[in-house]
């Protein structure tokens, strides 16, 4: 235990000065469910709380990319204080560069990976030509950049209208926008999965083989695509106008009893609204940003309260080690991942081949699945550790 204890207190010793710990703390647990959620030994076996609503509804893993969301929001009042000697068109084109690298970063992930197993693959037909747009690296950079035009040219009021009015337009276009199929046939208003405006949207903008739901009848999307964008504005917004109740003068403890009050508040609304309104987090739905953000905002109220009012810090020091490093962490998980799903073995994959050969007959197969998930973290909190140590965080 001392060890351990020593290893921590290390880690928050060498933390960068300027920093919020309890939003790298937020951050590196988001990090990490994302990467655990995203790894687990085979999809067959997956326990329900680790997999994503098929469609109305929510699990613990829906909530995890809307918190990051937040926590970009939370984080851009704080750049933006550090860089006060710049002016807006210098902001905006230090955000757009960031925006596209960003972006960038997201397409080569989505472009590495070659079928070794086929002689037959050819990686320009079969992924080059057929990439997907859209993820969870070019929503980021979208969804930053336009939450930074937002902030720099409003107040706390505008910030407020914006977040509210994106979601209504939003809601307005999905309602009441008519749309027709490759038939004739006219809808409107429909939020099934494959038919609804925002699905109609990707399929003639995007195209059907680069969107995530190519199957999807009669129109693929994608979960990150263009519409739902607008409520992935407002959900950065969210974390904007947190950060700017953490930066006010007020009393810590009022902080944290507004984050509570807000939280609960938003989760309340978000529940009422889903019979008339579906929680749905591949639609990125209204309501859905509600509870995503009150969510968030009463894990960040629980983390503040255990870090600064009781002082208990330790317990976060390895989420600190996922947290300032997080772009790096996603992006060395994701290569790391298609590595294993890459390298040849015995007819098979790497990644395959150890679950079935390692993990699947000594835990089984939901404890395997799981196991070989975690330890992807460990192997992975290694590799992210001796960059911390280091000093060196990956900026983007």
């Amino acid at each position: 235990m001392l060890g351990i204890s020593a290893h921590c207190r290390g880690i928050l010793a060498q933390q960068p000065a300027g920093r919020w710990l309890a939003l790298d703390i937020l951050r590196g647990l988001a990090i990490m469910a994302m990467i655990l959620v995203n790894n687990p030994g085979s999809w067959q076996y997956v326990y329900a709380p680790l997999r994503h609503a098929e469609w109305h509804g929510w699990t613990p893993t829906d909530l995890i990319f809307p918190a990051f969301i937040v926590m970009v929001g939370i984080a851009l009042p704080l750049s933006l204080a550090a860089n006060t000697g710049l002016n807006r068109a210098a902001l905006l084109r230090k955000g757009a560069i960031r925006a596209l690298k960003l972006y960038a970063l997201g397409l080569f992930l989505a472009l590495f990976y070659y079928n070794f197993r086929d002689p037959a693959y050819s990686y320009i037909e079969q992924k080059l030509m057929t990439v997907r747009w859209s993820g969870v690296l070019q929503r980021i950079g979208i969804v930053y950049f336009f939450t930074l035009l937002i902030v720099l040219f409003t107040s706390t009021r505008g910030r407020l209208f914006w977040l509210f009015g994106l979601c209504v337009v939003y809601l307005v276009i999905m309602q009441l926008m008519p749309y027709s199929d490759a038939q004739g046939q006219r809808f409107v208003g429909l939020w099934e999965h494959g038919n609804n405006f925002a699905a109609w949207l990707d399929h003639q903008v995007l195209g059907a083989s680069h969107v995530y739901f190519r199957d999807a009848t009669p129109f693929a999307f994608d979960p990150e695509g263009i519409l739902s964008t607008l409520p992935a504005i407002a959900s950065c917004l969210s974390g904007v106008l947190i950060a700017q109740l953490l930066q006010s003068e007020r009393p810590l403890a009022f902080k944290i009893r507004i984050l509570l009050l807000a939280g609960v508040a938003a989760v309340w609304i978000a529940e009422l609204m889903h019979p008339l309104l579906p929680i749905n987090k591949l639609l990125w739905t209204p309501s859905f940003v509600l509870l995503s953000s009150g969510y968030t905002a009463l894990l960040l109220a629980a983390t503040l309260w255990l870090t600064a009012v009781k002082g208990y810090r330790l317990w976060g020091a390895p989420l600190v080690v996922f947290g300032v490093n997080a772009i790096l962490f996603f992006m060395l998980a994701g290569l790391a991942a298609r590595v294993l799903a890459m390298i040849p073995v015995a007819q098979t994959t790497l990644g395959n081949w150890l679950f079935l050969n390692v993990f699947q007959p000594v835990l089984g197969n939901y404890n395997g699945s799981l196991g070989f998930a975690l330890m992807f973290l460990v192997l992975s909190y290694g590799v992210m550790l001796l960059c911390y140590r280091r000093g060196f965080i990956f900026k983007v």
